[in-house]
């Protein structure tokens, strides 16, 4: 009954923890393709491939459904994958519903036509590709007219948290928030689009002020997986054992990785 959660390097992470916490019983199976990360500057073929093959390593491991805890990948590659690729017998989960499903205040299994939302000013955050892609804009605009979203690339900050240079984060944080305020003066809500931003969480909040509201992704997904497997519990894969799995080298993204968790973790070969 394993799931799969999979992201370019270490942000998932956040996801996992979050999913770990709410559904402790549940195995989970994490690969990290940290040889290729970061994948927020490569092309979309690269990212489609990288993370076809990402996915199919962890149906390996028994994870009849995979999460893409990696917002690039869910803008650039899901749709694709979901359309012309992804058996009828697994399913592959992006991160983006749980985010616009809490920003509308609408189930994504409601259909009905797009209405007006009481935010209209949205701030999204998020690495160069998830925001050249527009996926974010796209999957809002099936549920929700009139709303306003200003893209921000946050070049920098992904590389500054995977390194642990958490002054340099912080200071990266400032300079894409003040960008986009230049642009946007008055958002009412600004969406951490990276499962990197949850760590820098504050940071965000901090620069944007009390008054606008921070959706960050983890406890949204988790609960959002939870509702998923409980409707579909078919879903929940053959396998029994919780791992961590990286394309990089292990002991450097074990140790990389505890830092990040605060808690050992020990990372296998993938």
């Amino acid at each position: 009954m394993a799931v799969g959660i999979f992201d370019s390097g270490l942000g998932g992470l956040t996801v996992l923890g979050a999913i770990r916490q709410r559904m402790p019983h549940l195995p989970l199976v994490y690969l990290g393709d940290n040889a290729h990360a970061p994948y927020g500057t490569r092309t979309a073929d690269d990212i489609f491939a990288l993370t076809c093959a990402a996915v199919e390593r962890l149906w390996g491991e028994g994870c009849d459904l995979v999460v893409l805890a990696c917002n690039t990948a869910s803008a650039v590659a899901l749709k694709r994958m979901q359309e012309t690729w992804v058996p009828h017998d697994k399913r592959v989960l992006g991160v983006f519903v749980p985010l616009i499903e809490a920003l509308t205040e609408r189930q994504w299994g409601d259909n009905s036509p797009p209405v007006e939302v009481a935010v209209k000013h949205v701030a999204l955050f998020a690495t160069p590709a998830t925001v050249a892609s527009r996926a974010f804009q796209r999957e809002l605009a099936f549920r929700a007219v009139g709303v306003d979203v200003e893209g921000q690339p946050c070049g920098g900050v992904v590389d500054a948290i995977e390194q642990g240079d958490e002054i340099l984060a912080e200071a990266l944080v400032r300079s894409h928030v003040e960008a986009l305020l230049r642009r946007m003066p008055h958002p009412e809500a600004a969406v951490l689009g990276c499962t990197h931003f949850p760590l820098m969480e504050a940071a965000f909040q901090s620069a944007l002020g009390p008054g606008v509201r921070v959706l960050s992704q983890p406890a949204l997904v988790a609960a959002s997986l939870e509702d998923y497997l409980t409707r579909r519990p078919e879903f929940r894969g053959a396998g029994t054992q919780s791992r961590f799995l990286t394309t990089g080298d292990p002991a450097r993204v074990s140790g990389k990785a505890t830092q990040f968790l605060r808690q050992a973790t020990a990372f296998e070969a993938a």
